[in-house]
């Protein structure tokens, strides 16, 4: 299955060998920056408070206890958890989806259906 970030750009028309800034995401989404810079420090946050749910590098094999040498690095969890709240955004948009597992108060900032506030259910 591809990643978050895959389906995200594949969705938008978007070079995948390619890497976007928060700035370009931003204006591509229509979500202000400094909420995906929330993302982004909540995700880094993660990184530091819950190492075991980091993935390995390379293998991307989850809930190993290693080393944090040995797990993604701190920036690349953080993005990715930026790629998965777009994703799921576009996904709830498209009414695909009905649920966010993190950063649900950001979520709900930007879709409202028919006067009311989406409503999200978080896991």
């Amino acid at each position: 299955m591809p990643t978050h970030r895959i389906q995200f750009l594949r969705r938008r028309g978007l070079d995948e060998n390619k890497g976007y800034s928060l700035t370009f995401l931003s204006k591509e989404t229509g979500v202000k920056r400094k909420d995906l810079q929330e993302v982004y420090d909540r995700g880094a946050g993660a990184w530091k408070t819950n190492i075991k749910s980091v993935r390995m590098k390379g293998t991307f094999k989850k809930n190993v206890n290693a080393p944090r040498k040995k797990k993604l690095p701190k920036e690349m969890w953080a993005k990715a958890r930026v790629y998965a709240f777009l994703n799921k955004l576009d996904r709830i948009k498209d009414r695909k989806q009905s649920r966010m597992n993190q950063d649900c108060d950001i979520a709900r900032k930007y879709y409202t259906f028919h006067g009311e506030a989406k409503k999200f259910k978080c896991v």
